[in-house]
Formats: C-alpha cells, structure tokens, sequence
C-alpha cells in the first residue's frame, strides 16, 4: 500500500471534514457552529494547496493556517445566517455567553459612539415556550460601525441563567469595550 503525502494526507483529512460537515453530521449545529467547521475544512484544503505549491512544500502549516482563517469566516457567514433565521422565525438560537467576560468583543475605543436613545415600538408576542424568557428590544453595535435595534423578542436562556444583560461599553483601561448582550 502507498503512503500519502503529507500534503495528501492534509488534503483528504480536509475532504473527509467538509462532506461530513456537507452531509449534515452536525445537523443539530447553529449555523454558526456549522459554517466555522465547513469553513475550517475548506481553509484548510486551500491552505494546503497554496502552502505545498509555493515552493516549500510546507502543506501542514499551510493547512493550519487557512483552517484558522475558513474557521472565522465561516462562522462569520453561518452567524449572519443565523441572525437572519432569527428575524424571520422571531426564535433566535441560544449562544451561551453566560458572563461579561465571554461576551467581550475585541472593539476597543477611546470614546465610545452615542447610542441611539430612541427605540422601536414593540409589542410582546405570546410565549412560544414555558422555559422562554422576553429579551426587550436594544442597540447593538454591528461590527464596529453602527448601531442596529435588535427587536424584542422570546429567547430560552441557557441553564442556569435569568436575566439577560443588554451590550454595554464599558470602561477598561484609558478607554472602553463594547460588551455584547449576555444571559446570567
């Protein structure tokens, strides 16, 4: 029997994840969760490819390194997606940032912009499950460069949690950081 490459073992290994994450072997997956994996894997391929043929061969880090890269970018697309679903469903998928610490982002300024003080009329729905919890409506800061009204809305809170924390900025250092809503 051959021995593959190491470049080829790389490749299949980044084949073998993308039809998995394809086939809908993490069907129970967020979008998010299923676009960072299909992301990683096809990175990977890619970085790969680009990593051996640029003349060292070096088709590990290569794989490493778009693996990181596809990882972020699909989840970026996956989140979007799930952020869409949200609106259209009005039942948001629960990400588990259960502390201010997990829901720091790495927005960082000396002045945070003003928030918008008007909000958006709203009326409550009815609860579509006896574990659900009302998220008011709030201003989110949508990848550093504007604020967008996220609508009030139903939400199951992750175990143990009661009280969801809107985004704030908060004083850190000589400047602020803008902490994305969590439950706790």
């Amino acid at each position: 029997m051959k021995r593959l490459t190491p470049t080829q073992q790389a490749c299949t290994l980044a084949l073998t994840i993308a039809s998995l994450v394809g086939a809908g072997c993490t069907s129970t997956a967020s979008n998010t969760q299923r676009g960072a994996a299909g992301g990683a894997a096809l990175g990977a391929l890619a970085g790969a490819i680009i990593g051996n043929n640029r003349g060292s061969g070096n088709a590990a880090s290569g794989a490493a390194i778009g693996a990181a890269a596809g990882a972020i970018a699909g989840g970026a697309m996956g989140h979007a997606k799930d952020k869409r679903e949200a609106a259209s469903t009005g039942s948001p998928p629960v990400y588990s940032a259960d502390a201010p610490s997990n829901a720091m982002t790495n927005i960082y300024v000396d002045t945070p912009p003003p928030m918008p003080t008007v909000t958006e009329p709203e009326s409550i729905s009815q609860r579509p499950n006896a574990r659900a919890l009302w998220v008011p409506g709030y201003w989110t800061y949508d990848n550093g460069q504007n604020y967008l009204w996220v609508a009030g809305h139903w939400e199951i809170p992750p175990a143990g949690s009661t009280t969801f924390r809107p985004p704030e900025w908060r004083r850190q250092g000589n400047g602020y950081v803008y902490v994305r809503g969590y439950w706790q």
